[in-house]
């Protein structure tokens, strides 16, 4: 089959050329735009990780006041345990465990039987003494009497006679001393409350022999705590004890209540460090009118820490912490990086202090710092924010 082909007329076939051409140069400039556009942007993608951009505070000094949480425990007041001082048995017992007792009341009678015979044995002393002194002491009277007349005793017996009659004087007091003696033993058989408290423990029954040399000597016959004034004792950390003082106010929780507050005021300090827990013992006096707090509870005391003035604060993630050191980046005169080594002080919610030999304050330090910008890399500094006001 012949094939014809279409001639189109001159002018036509110029114009289609022309077009043509147009379109392969518009195709041509268009991808050369959208190649510099993707060479700019990897140049600035590069530069970007060569010169990271990064956001600044200016470091300045202020104050941070912050708390921290500590476990306590709640301890008695004041706690004595009784023992009897003398081998007796136990005649009464007045009271028992929960028992509420006032100072000077009666809480256990003993007997013993050997006391009763020592003291009627001192009674009696004293009145043997006492005799042999008057006899004495008569006999002096009337040899002093009878020497007023010239030649008639001799000075040998009225000296004799006076020593004799101070030596039965002595010996009269030494049998009222024993009597003193004897009379506090029998004393001891009477065991009364040194304080007002509660009785807690109870380890004797009556007719148990109890004493020094009783069975059970090792455990006090009763144990009895002041609780309606309670010890709140907790230990501080050594970095949060400076400045700490007997006018600051806790406040705590105990787990049988968590739905209370209570507070309490720092009176004790112990002024040391224990060498073991290298913490400081501080003491908060508790008044526990209602009786809801027991000794040996366990509280979480929210301590608050002191304000210092005169310290550089900044937010926490500009602080560094790696596996060698804790700092900061500082952005040098020439927009650089350069790692400071810090100490970090108290803490806030979003703030901490910061302490360190290359700080001082208009510094510029990244406002969120990372390892990844390492020491001596150039840096695009961003406007610099101004720090935190007052590090509240």
């Amino acid at each position: 089959m012949k094939t014809t082909a279409l001639k189109l007329p001159v002018k036509v076939s110029r114009t289609l050329l022309a077009l043509t051409v147009c379109g392969l140069a518009l195709s041509s400039c268009g991808d050369k735009k959208e190649k510099e556009k993707e060479e700019q942007a990897q140049e600035q993608q590069e530069a970007s990780v060569d010169t990271p951009s990064v956001e600044t505070t200016v470091l300045e000094k202020g104050k941070l006041s912050s708390v921290i949480q500590v476990p306590g425990e709640l301890a008695p007041f004041q706690q004595v345990d009784l023992y009897a001082k003398t081998n007796s048995y136990v005649k009464q017992l007045l009271v028992d465990v929960g028992s509420e007792v006032h100072k000077g009341q009666l809480l256990v009678m003993l007997d013993a039987p050997e006391v009763n015979s020592q003291l009627a044995e001192a009674k009696a002393r004293i009145a043997q003494q006492q005799a042999i002194f008057l006899a004495s002491k008569a006999n002096y009277d009337r040899l002093v009497n009878t020497a007023k007349t010239p030649g008639t005793i001799a000075q040998n017996d009225i000296d004799q006679a006076a020593a004799r009659k101070d030596a039965d004087y002595a010996n009269v007091e030494a049998a009222k001393s024993f009597y003193k003696q004897v009379t506090a033993n029998f004393d001891y058989l009477q065991i009364r409350a040194p304080f007002d408290g509660v009785i807690t423990a109870r380890n004797v029954n009556i007719g148990a022999y109890v004493g020094p040399s009783g069975k059970g000597s090792d455990l006090p016959l009763l144990v009895l705590q002041q609780q309606n004034k309670m010890r709140l004792i907790v230990s501080i950390p050594e970095a949060y004890t400076a400045g700490l003082n007997n006018k600051d106010e806790v406040k705590f929780n105990v787990r049988s209540m968590p739905g209370r507050t209570f507070t309490a005021r720092v009176v004790r300090l112990s002024g040391a460090l224990d060498p073991r827990l290298r913490a400081e013992h501080l003491e908060m006096d508790v008044y526990n009118k209602d009786k809801v707090l027991l000794p040996g509870m366990s509280a979480e005391v929210t301590v608050p820490l002191p304000s210092r003035d005169s310290t550089f604060i900044l937010p926490k993630n500009a602080v560094i912490r790696s596996t060698e050191k804790v700092f900061v980046i500082k952005v040098d005169d020439t927009h650089h990086a350069k790692w400071i080594d810090v100490n970090p002080g108290i803490a806030g919610s979003d703030k901490i202090e910061v302490f360190g030999a290359g700080l001082k304050a208009g510094d510029k330090i990244l406002t969120k710092g990372t390892d990844e910008i390492r020491d001596g890399m150039p840096l695009r500094d961003k406007p610099a924010t101004k720090g935190d006001d007052d590090g509240e």
